[in-house]
This record gives C-alpha cells, sequence and structure tokens, in this order.
C-alpha cells in the first residue's frame, strides 16, 4: 500500500469535512482498543481510505426498529457519511441508500451473485410466520439464507440480530442469526442501539486483516465486550461498595448514588460504556442517569425485563452486600495496600451468579 493512496483517501475525506488529524486519531484509538500497538492505527487508516474499497458489504435489515442504523447514522467522528458511504464500498443498505425499488433490489442481486463481501444484518428473523417480516418480495429469512450464501463473515449487528433482542419476548418466534447461519464466520455486535465505535471498529478489523478478531463465548469481539464487567469501571460503584443504593428518584441527596435497586445490570454486563463513553466521549447511561439496561447480553430484553425494577426477588435484595464487604474489603487501608483488589474477579463472578439466580427466580414467580 502506497504512501499515495493513503494521501489520497485522507485528502478526500478532507475534502468531505473530515480533519485529516482526527481520523487518524481515531483510527490508533481503534487499533488499542482491539489490542494491537497504536502504530496500527496508520493501517487501519489505509484500510479504511483505499484497500476496503476492494470488500463491498451489504447491510440488510429483518425485524428492527432500524435503532442500530440511526446510533450509527449519529456517530460523530468519523461520521458516517465520509465512513460508511464513501470510504467503504457500502453496496445495499435500505435505509440509507439513495435508490429504491428495481433498481436498489437489482444492486442487492449483483452485489450477491459478485460474491465476496461483508454481509451486515440489523434485526431479528421471525420464524413463527414469514409474514411478520417481509423483505424485498421475500420472507427475512429466505433473504438472509441467500444473502450469506455468497458472503465471507456476517456481522450480526444489534442484539436483535445477535441474539434476538426485544422481538425475542413477542409472539414471533425471533431468532438471531447464529440461529440460523452455521456455516459462516460470524461476528455479534449486539447494543440495543449498538455503539457505533463497537461496529466501525469491527469493520476495520476485519477488511484491514481479512480475519474475524478475537471473540469471546457469546462470539462477540473481545476487545469491547468481553474483559470487564460494566460495573467494575462505573463511576457509582464506590457508592455499592458502601451500600448506598438510589431508591427515590425525586431524593436529589442520593442522585449519584449506585443505580443496582433500579434496575441496574452493570454487574452482570460486558461492556465498555463506563469507559469509553458514547457520543464521541460524551456520556453513557449510567452516567445520564440511567441504570445499565444489559442490553448487550444474550438474556436482554426477556429475561432482564422490567428495566427500572430491582433485579432481586423481595426479601433477597440486601443478600449481596455481606458477600461484597466480605471478600472485597475495599475499605481506604485496604486499597491503599493494595489489599482486595485481587478478589475482584471472584466477587464479581459471585455477584454475577447471584444476579442472575435472583433474575430467574423473580422471572419463575411472576
Amino acid at each position: 500500500m502506497g504512501t499515495t493512496n493513503l494521501e489520497t483517501g485522507l485528502l478526500k475525506l478532507e475534502l468531505r469535512g473530515v480533519s485529516r488529524r482526527d481520523f487518524l486519531k481515531y483510527c490508533s484509538a481503534t487499533a488499542m482498543m482491539l489490542g494491537m500497538n497504536y502504530c496500527f492505527g496508520g493501517l487501519l487508516a489505509q484500510a479504511a481510505t483505499t484497500a476496503v474499497k476492494k470488500k463491498p458489504v451489504i447491510w440488510i435489515q429483518g425485524q428492527g426498529c432500524t435503532g442500530c442504523s440511526c446510533s450509527l447514522l449519529s456517530s460523530m467522528s468519523p461520521g458516517p457519511a465520509e465512513i460508511l458511504l464513501d470510504a467503504i464500498s457500502m453496496r445495499f443498505n435500505s435505509t440509507i441508500m439513495n435508490s429504491a425499488g428495481h433498481v436498489s433490489t437489482e444492486v442487492l442481486k449483483s452485489s450477491m451473485q459478485e460474491g465476496d463481501y461483508l454481509l451486515v444484518v440489523e434485526g431479528s428473523i421471525p420464524t413463527a410466520d414469514p409474514r411478520f417480516c417481509m423483505v424485498e418480495g421475500m420472507p427475512f429469512d429466505e433473504l438472509l439464507m441467500k444473502a450469506a450464501k455468497n458472503a465471507s463473515a456476517v456481522i450480526a449487528a444489534g442484539t436483535c440480530a445477535a441474539y434476538g433482542g426485544i422481538p425475542q419476548a413477542g409472539i414471533t418466534g425471533a431468532k438471531s442469526v447464529s440461529d440460523l447461519i452455521s456455516d459462516k464466520p460470524i461476528i455479534n455486535v449486539p447494543g440495543c442501539p449498538l455503539k457505533p465505535d463497537w461496529l466501525v471498529g469491527t469493520l476495520l478489523y476485519y477488511l484491514t486483516f481479512g480475519e474475524v478478531p478475537a471473540l469471546d463465548a457469546q462470539k462477540r469481539p473481545l476487545a469491547y465486550f468481553g474483559r470487564h464487567f460494566l460495573h467494575d469501571s462505573c463511576a457509582r460503584a464506590a457508592y455499592f461498595e458502601r451500600g448506598q443504593f438510589l431508591e427515590d428518584w425525586n431524593d436529589p441527596s442520593t442522585s449519584a448514588w449506585c443505580l443496582l435497586k433500579k434496575g441496574c445490570k452493570g454487574p452482570v454486563t460486558y461492556a465498555d460504556c463506563n469507559s469509553v463513553f458514547w457520543n464521541d466521549g460524551a456520556n453513557s447511561c449510567v452516567k445520564a442517569g440511567s441504570p445499565c439496561a444489559g442490553c448487550v447480553q444474550p438474556e436482554f430484553y426477556k429475561e432482564l425485563s422490567p428495566l427500572y425494577a430491582s433485579p432481586f426477588a423481595p426479601g433477597t435484595e440486601d443478600e449481596m452486600l455481606p458477600l461484597v464487604k466480605s471478600q472485597r474489603g475495599l475499605d481506604p487501608a485496604s486499597v491503599a495496600l493494595g489489599v482486595g483488589i485481587a478478589a475482584v474477579p471472584l466477587v464479581a463472578t459471585q455477584v454475577e451468579k447471584l444476579l442472575k439466580k435472583n433474575i430467574k427466580e423473580r422471572a419463575q414467580n411472576e
């Protein structure tokens, strides 16, 4: 890859209003998040501006609200118009493409016949009755199988596509991409909606190296989902340790306290929302005062709802505190000596088990 091609690509982005410095900075940060040296940021930038044009992307949508597309279109630096519509070869996306009708379907057909493309799927797949979701004149599951046939890999974008999501709690028999496709590499990028950085970073990695990034047991990119519980980087975690939980939304003196009793699923959710914020680093759900809904977890939404209710069955919600205090030992003196830090993974696992146990019991009693 010559420097000239990179310069040409960066110049094109600059003409589209994308700062060269911001774009290279973004690519370096993405490389580091994906576990690579920051020097690989230049390689990602080259891929985004030049080589990725050789890899078409087809984006189809089934049973969903278009929230993941909207989230991606709301990304700020780099913006979607410059990346997804200009830098990479987005052949088909019914939400954002200009063409419509038979013109767009012909593009889809010719791209699928050409093969060797990256397929992005948004929304779940209804199986109870094909009429629940008809796309391009055919049941969505039929379109999905046709589109996946010649794809080199499939990205399930959003929790609906990754695990069934909210539609799975309904009557449509909603399934995930993994439920229907087993002969292709699948990358789950969940979220309701997904975080733009997660999808753009995954796309850049795959299109740069031609391989699936390291995944966790749920087929999620390990860099974004598999390392820490969201709770472990929460600014409200200190209140959790002290047993201070917000119980009255109208009490300003407790507005910064832990949101666990208001339904926060941070202790059972693997995501980096509290360490790498949304909206170009501006905010996160918990920072904005809303409990984590656990939307990147396979159990979302059916097993983690209602969203704003304590996950504990009546009379058992304080069961966790003695466990945390006895094993974590995060009093100031202990923290200063490093005592208790080694116990954090063990406690986190036990808290996760306890929360899931209570969530399951509560669901059975309802």
